[in-house]
């Protein structure tokens, strides 16, 4: 049984907890089984805490196996990023890794068992006669005119096309079920097809391939793989996965078990339309952080804490929906809010010069890492007589409600000293340059002595220690919630989806961020540093709060 959690249950638990308590299975035994054929999004995210989580907590076992049955589509740099995923996410798989093509062998010799028992045959009808024979779902499919071919002449027409003796599209090797039957699926489906294309892991071995539907089930049995989890598009293709085990001589006969797949507003969960984008240069590539693959969302500096909890929080149900996007930041604004350092980082600069400051002084201020947290130490950060704080943060006239830097009133610069805004420099198109200030010497670390009250507080750094840096912001892939009911989905992209800042100034202590190593740049949100560059490039995570709620309530 599961070890007791704080955690909520679901169907697939208390169908498995019904399982070992019948003593129907001794152990549970489930697998994660991609096809390497894109890198996986945060959706395989959900399935693979599923699988993973369930025999860490039933301590049982779980394996890695690739679905590579369609080397046309498939490459070995997939099947490395896939192992990285699972690993970055905290998951450790059982066994060593498996493949689908570790079982061709025994996998033709299922196909010539079902051939020798009549229930497959070899089919020479073309694809568009194909689809006519197959019939609708409300038109019973006509039976094939090979469908009776004898057991002998199949047996030697499955050897031909093992041997390359056919073209291409040529004939295929189909199952003999139920033309009439009302789940397509079983209407003969292909089990066996012809490719004359290199395999990445058994190389040009076989030039026969066999269809996923007929692979998955025979590659859970022959694994002893004892809940079988998919997704709901699976539901249909449950018939055939039992008709094929019922027809065979295996023993073991999993049992497949279907969940409802995760879709993410902002985004889409396709594979082949994830590689639209990459093909046709809509975003730099797999990994860009503005895909909702797992290597995409990691460049962007989302933990694996923060993946594993948001598949946690939106649980298990066989119902479709879908998920808003502020679900996910919310998890990692948490996780980042607890454990990202703190730093300055100055996106928008305008120049402070502090009048009655030493021209010549460096002053090393101490600032905490961290607001709450004092295990994570402090930093020095440089105070000079010349600053740069946020454009933003400064206004010639403001109402009460803006608490930041205003022409003769007072502000705090963070973890310094209060400042007063004397006078202004402007460009000849008046655009102001240069704010002169003076500084409170007494202020620093502490109230002004003389009771006045400054409530608002802006980040800084040093104009002459600070370092350049580009920050990279990101917005939605997407100017629409659900992208894949669009005619063209690359019509709806959003074309403010990345914004590239070229000389944001930072404090000096950032130089030192390692790869994917995330802070928050105070009062402006969540930043990791990029791990594919190799000059210093920042990434927006997520911003301090969900401002996409205000404008979607607006």
């Amino acid at each position: 049984m599961a070890e007791t959690e704080n955690r909520p249950s679901n169907f697939i638990r208390n169908i498995i907890d019904s399982d070992l308590s019948s003593g129907k299975h001794q152990q549970t035994h489930t697998r994660f089984p991609p096809e390497p054929n894109g890198f996986l999004h945060i959706g395989h995210a959900k399935s693979i805490c599923l699988n993973f989580g369930i025999a860490q907590d039933y301590k049982g076992l779980c394996n890695l196996r690739f679905d590579d049955t369609n080397p046309e589509k498939e490459d070995i740099n997939y099947v490395k990023s896939i192992q990285e995923d699972v690993s970055w996410l905290g998951f450790k798989w059982d066994n060593d890794i498996c493949y689908s093509s570790n079982y061709f062998d025994q996998l033709h010799g299922y196909a010539v068992e079902l051939i020798e028992k009549g229930l497959a045959y070899v089919c020479f009808l073309s694809p568009d006669q194909a689809r006519e024979y197959r019939g609708t779902l409300t038109e019973a499919g006509k039976n094939s005119p090979h469908r009776d071919t004898s057991v002998e002449e199949n047996l030697a027409l499955f050897e031909k096309m093992r041997n390359g003796e056919f073209k291409e599209g040529e004939c295929v090797l189909r199952a003999k079920i139920d033309m009439a039957s009302s789940f397509m699926v079983l209407r003969d489906p292909i089990i066996y097809r012809i490719r004359f294309v290199h395999h990445h892991q058994t190389a040009d071995k076989w030039c026969i391939y066999p269809m996923y539907d007929f692979t998955h089930c025979i590659s859970d049995a022959l694994e002893g793989i004892t809940h079988s989890l998919c997704t709901l598009e699976f539901q249909d293709n449950r018939r055939l996965y039992d008709w094929v085990l019922d027809n065979i001589s295996l023993e073991c006969h999993p049992q497949q078990i279907e969940f409802s797949r995760l879709n993410l507003e902002y985004t889409i969960m396709s594979k082949r339309k994830l590689n639209d984008l990459v093909v046709n240069n809509h975003v730099e590539g797999w990994d860009d952080p503005r895909m909702p693959t797992i290597a995409g969302l990691r460049r962007r500096g989302y933990t694996p804490g923060s993946v594993v909890e948001f598949c946690k929080r939106i649980g298990v149900t066989k119902q479709d929906n879908m998920i808003e996007m502020g679900m996910l930041e919310a998890c990692i604004r948490d996780d980042l809010n607890e454990n990202a350092p703190r730093a300055m980082a100055v996106l928008d600069p305008i120049k402070v010069v502090i009048e009655n400051y030493d021209a010549d002084k460096v002053e090393q201020l101490v600032a905490p890492n961290h607001p709450s947290i004092e295990e994570m130490g402090t930093r020095e950060v440089p105070f000079t007589r010349e600053l740069y704080i946020e454009r933003e943060d400064f206004r010639i006239e403001a109402n009460k409600k803006f608490k930041r830097l205003v022409l003769n009133k007072e502000v705090r610069l963070r973890n310094a000293y209060v400042i007063k805004a004397e006078r202004i420099e402007e460009d000849d198109n008046g655009n102001i340059t240069t704010i002169f200030c003076s500084y409170d010497p007494e202020t620093l670390g502490k109230n002004p002595t003389d009771g006045r009250k400054v409530k608002g507080v802006i980040h800084w750094v040093s104009a002459s220690e600070c370092i350049d840096a580009e920050v990279r912001q990101y917005d939605r892939l997407f100017n629409v919630p659900n992208p894949a009911a669009a005619e063209a989905f690359s019509e709806v992209l959003n074309p403010d989806s990345l914004t590239v800042i070229t000389h944001a100034k930072l404090e000096p202590s950032l130089a030192n961020a390692v790869a994917e190593q995330g802070f928050q740049f105070e009062r402006m949100g969540y930043y990791c540093r990029d791990n594919k560059s190799d000059s210093l490039v920042f990434n927006q995570t997520v911003g301090l709060r969900d401002s996409w709620a205000k404008i979607e309530n607006a």
